[in-house]
């Protein structure tokens, strides 16, 4: 595959706006058949986009966080499935930043600037929580690993082109292995069917006894062994895909209402967008979506100031802001689409429309982590001064 190489920050924000408008297009015909937007992944890896973290010295454009959510919040207006495919594919390409040798980050950085995708293969399901993972890397005589294990919710994959594989090893630390699509014994099954972002094929990735060379395996324990920004940044794109979707949410219920609805009879209004009762609730819907905005870019500018210089405290200051934004997103994604209906009227609950994907994407998505648990570790920094923990998810 043959991939425009993206420039710069302004360039990037470009791209992501023009793509945005052009998935936005289909998107509720998609979600109605769920039909897998194979097509708009190639166009999205075609347009350099999934390439703008890799670093300058590597030929990349290496954004900065702040660009980075834009993108994401851009997408998630337009398609909440598609916005959600490639965070897992940025989430790995930190790990290369942060762990990866120098041959190893040679070749993948060259992976992605020709427009390979990462998928993911690290939950598992039926564990006692998350974080515990039971598949395993059998160390080789030489040197090499066999892959053992099943994931689930394993969003990409089917469509990834390398996935990233969380495994431990014999003493039991936490790896990532990076494995082709097609290797033996490994296979993706489409079976994912939730109700909302249906078309992210989150189905099950099976692992039997697949062939890793050494060099595809990172160490990503060692990630977590002093200050890091790896959950931050991958709870910071969940947040801007959540805004996208309110924001998105936000627009088509404004459209709906402008064209498509009647005022009601009481309030002596011409057109439904003179009703003052729906002028007061956009407001306030607005005011959800500009908070969660508002948010999100303070905690980009959060994420680029730690990633700039990196120390317990900015990077304790990076997850507070971003678990800030994501749990105001998460609210303002399933509030905001759920008034949808409110201000619409009846109409707008036909089928035929499905303008009931936003709110099933929004609490599809929010169900991802819970944000109470981003709450009390708010709640204790402010209290007691204690820093978040280090890890994925926060």
């Amino acid at each position: 595959m043959n991939a425009h190489v993206i420039a710069d920050d302004a360039e990037a924000l470009a791209v992501a706006a023009a793509l945005a408008d052009e998935f936005r297009a289909g998107a509720a015909e998609r979600d109605a058949e769920r039909r897998l937007p194979r097509p708009e992944l190639d166009r999205l890896s075609a347009s350099g986009l999934l390439a703008v973290t890799v670093p300058a010295e590597h030929g990349g454009a290496d954004v900065r966080s702040a660009t980075l959510a834009e993108v994401f919040r851009l997408l998630g207006t337009a398609d909440g499935s598609l916005a959600q495919i490639p965070q897992s594919h940025f989430v790995y390409v930190n790990v290369l930043r942060r762990q990866g040798t120098e041959e190893q980050r040679k070749f993948f950085f060259a992976e992605l600037l020709a427009g390979r995708r990462l998928g993911n293969a690290q939950s598992e399901a039926g564990t006692r929580h998350v974080q515990d993972i039971r598949t395993r890397l059998e160390p080789r005589p030489d040197g090499s690993y066999l892959l053992h294990g099943v994931k689930h919710y394993s969003t990409g994959a089917l469509f990834a082109d390398w996935i990233p594989v969380l495994a431990r090893a014999e003493d039991d630390t936490l790896h990532v292995a990076y494995v082709p699509r097609d290797a033996p014994g490994l296979t993706v099954t489409d079976d994912w069917d939730g109700m909302g972002q249906r078309t992210t094929a989150s189905g099950t990735v099976r692992l039997d006894a697949v062939p890793v060379p050494a060099d595809r395996v990172l160490p990503h324990h060692l990630t977590f062994q002093g200050p890091q920004l790896h959950g931050a940044m991958a709870q910071l794109l969940h947040a801007a895909i959540d805004t996208g979707i309110a924001g998105g949410a936000l627009a088509e219920a404004a459209e709906f209402v402008r064209t498509r609805s009647r005022p009601w009879f009481e309030s002596g209004a011409e057109s439904a967008a003179e009703d003052p009762l729906l002028v007061q609730r956009f407001g306030e819907l607005a005011l959800q979506v500009r908070t969660a905005e508002a948010l999100l870019r303070e905690a980009a500018r959060a994420v680029d100031t730690a990633r700039d210089r990196l120390t317990d405290d900015t990077a304790a200051e990076a997850s507070l802001a971003v678990a800030a934004a994501r749990v105001r997103a998460a609210e303002a994604a399933v509030e905001v689409a759920s008034a949808l209906f409110e201000v619409s009227g009846t109409r707008a609950a036909l089928n035929s429309l499905n303008l009931h994907r936003h709110w099933r994407d929004a609490r599809t998505h929010t169900l991802h982590d819970p944000v109470r648990w981003k709450i009390q570790h708010i709640g204790r920094h402010v209290l007691n001064g204690t820093r978040p923990p280090r890890h994925g998810l926060l």
